[in-house]
């Protein structure tokens, strides 16, 4: 039997459910253990101003490493880019599309946009259609339904969320990598165990999905040298190609007016990450993050 720890939202244990069925599919036996996280908590104010990484982990990570649970599944993107002593990433299984999406209206000309996105609402003030982004907090299925009260003209979320909750048909638009780069992680699950090599990251080990991980690897990485977390405006997104990573990030300033972008190929995606990270970093990235932090 192996506990798996997971938060309690829709998602979160669509997610964790989705492992379940994969170990049964092996022949191992798994339950769900409910653990309530700080960002859980913290329902007034925007995320961005919450504080701290790890919102989203922490608490699980705790139960994982006193051993009350065995293994964590996480959204990739919420976990933070250094793991705590004595934990592992031992999966990364395969990714679903990392793309945003936008529920509701078009992006008419000073509507009014609903995200809780540092990085989401930096690229789209950067659109230059004079929208009037607003903050959102919620779970998906309140995000909708604030977007169906008539509180916001429309809401980007993440295209890999709505599906795996069955609401593709909410989907007004997918946003190119071009205008909204994503999340470093979005779109792919973390299965966190102890590095212990005991029965829990053997068997978790056999879900990996070694491209996925490739990807999300180099993400993470730009993520790591850049000094970010979630809730900075940096977005990253990496796709391979045979043995060639190609990736693509962006730092911005909150009100999107000043963007860096880049984008750097190789082989190795640690290399590749930082190679990219230090090149933003000199074109100006580490002025825009400096003033983001002192905010």
């Amino acid at each position: 039997m192996i506990i798996l720890g997971s938060r309690g939202s829709a998602l979160a244990l669509w997610q964790a459910r989705h492992i379940v069925s994969r170990l049964a599919a092996m022949g191992v036996e798994s339950r769900i253990e409910i653990i309530k996280t700080t960002g859980d908590k913290i329902t007034g104010v925007p995320l961005a101003k919450a504080g701290g990484k790890g919102l989203f982990t922490k608490e699980i990570e705790e139960a994982l490493i006193a051993g009350s649970i065995d293994a964590a599944v996480h959204s990739l993107k919420d976990l933070p880019s250094e793991l705590p002593e004595g934990l592992t990433l031992s999966a990364i299984p395969e990714r679903e599309d990392p793309r945003d999406a936008l529920c509701g209206k078009p992006l008419a000309e000073g509507a009014r946009v609903g995200t809780s996105s540092l990085r989401r609402a930096a690229q789209l003030h950067a659109m230059g259609r004079g929208l009037k982004v607003e903050t959102l907090r919620g779970n998906v299925d309140t995000r909708l339904r604030k977007l169906d009260e008539g509180q916001y003209d429309s809401v980007v979320l993440a295209a890999a969320g709505l599906r795996r909750l069955g609401w593709r048909e909410r989907i007004t638009e997918m946003l190119p990598v071009e205008v909204m780069c994503p999340a470093a992680g979005q779109g792919a699950l973390a299965i966190e165990t102890r590095n212990d090599g005991g029965q829990a990251q053997h068997i978790v080990g056999n879900l990996d999905h070694p491209a996925s991980r490739i990807a999300v690897t180099a993400e993470r990485e730009l993520l790591r040298t850049l000094g970010g977390g979630c809730q900075v405006p940096i977005g990253a997104y990496a796709r391979v190609e045979g043995r060639v990573i190609h990736l693509r990030a962006i730092v911005a300033s909150p009100d999107g007016a000043k963007m860096i972008c880049g984008e750097q190929s190789g082989e190795d995606p640690q290399q590749t990450g930082v190679a990219l990270a230090r090149d933003l970093l000199a074109r100006g990235a580490e002025k825009i993050l400096s003033d983001v932090y002192a905010a």
